[in-house]
């Protein structure tokens, strides 16, 4: 008797927005953002999200990562309906759950890099200590264990980047939401950031989504997205990491 190959089990979803609009009142006006959007992403994936400035780009990454709440329909993130989650309890699980990386870093000057990363652990009840361990970790992992105590105006804008993504990580989120991460970067230190999300997702089985307007930066990720006026209008690619 041959032997029977067995299925090979699918992704578990990390994200699944169904049927989501968002508009905001302007001068006594409704303005649609999102408009009948519906999304699954697969735990581990890099999703990369292109469209023309407008688009709704960064307003789904805010849906995602709980900053903003749908008009309609419903954003599920590992199993958990966010929208429907209360104002302090969707602070708590935003600050567990997701990791940001900024275009243009969002460093605190007065603070090293060490101080900068460990930032997001000041509210928890993790000694001193314990935040430093676990920010040398992070910096570590981003290449950066020999600039513990840079500060940002002696770091290159690279450099300053990976501080950013250091702090990100620093909570262990599922999910990483960077918003046109290489947007303010030469293309070399673009290229190094790339390269360091892309280990994160590949070796650390981060999920990751990421807004961006290069179509170089896009290629890194597994799948594009593209959105226009408020909707999903196509998908093109199979990105870097098959």
């Amino acid at each position: 008797m041959s032997a029977v190959t067995p299925e090979p089990r699918p992704k578990s979803l990390m994200l699944h927005l169904d049927g989501v609009d968002k508009s905001f009142k302007r001068g006594g006006q409704s303005i649609v953002v999102l408009e009948e959007l519906s999304l699954k992403v697969p735990t581990g994936e890099f999703l990369a999200l292109m469209g023309p400035s407008g688009s709704g780009k960064s307003t789904l990454l805010n849906l995602i990562g709980g900053l903003d709440r749908p008009s309609h329909g419903s954003v599920v993130v590992d199993g958990q309906s966010i929208d429907s989650l209360k104002s302090s309890e969707l602070t708590r699980w935003r600050a567990r759950n997701i990791g940001f990386v900024f275009q243009f870093y969002n460093l605190m000057p007065v603070l090293n890099a060490l101080n900068n990363v460990a930032l997001p652990l000041m509210l928890t009840n993790l000694s001193h200590a314990e935040r430093r361990k676990r920010a040398e970790i992070a910096l570590g992992i981003v290449g950066l264990g020999h600039r513990l105590k840079q500060y940002p105006r002696t770091l290159s804008g690279g450099e300053q980047q990976r501080v950013g993504i250091a702090r990100a990580l620093i909570t262990d989120p599922k999910i990483l939401l960077c918003d046109e991460p290489t947007g303010d970067l030469d293309r070399a230190s673009a290229r190094d950031v790339l390269d360091l999300l892309q280990v994160l997702n590949r070796d650390l089985g981060k999920t990751i989504v990421m807004v961006t307007h290069d179509p170089q930066a896009a290629e890194c990720a597994t799948r594009i997205l593209h959105l226009d006026k408020g909707r999903l209008i196509r998908e093109s690619g199979s990105g870097a990491n098959p």
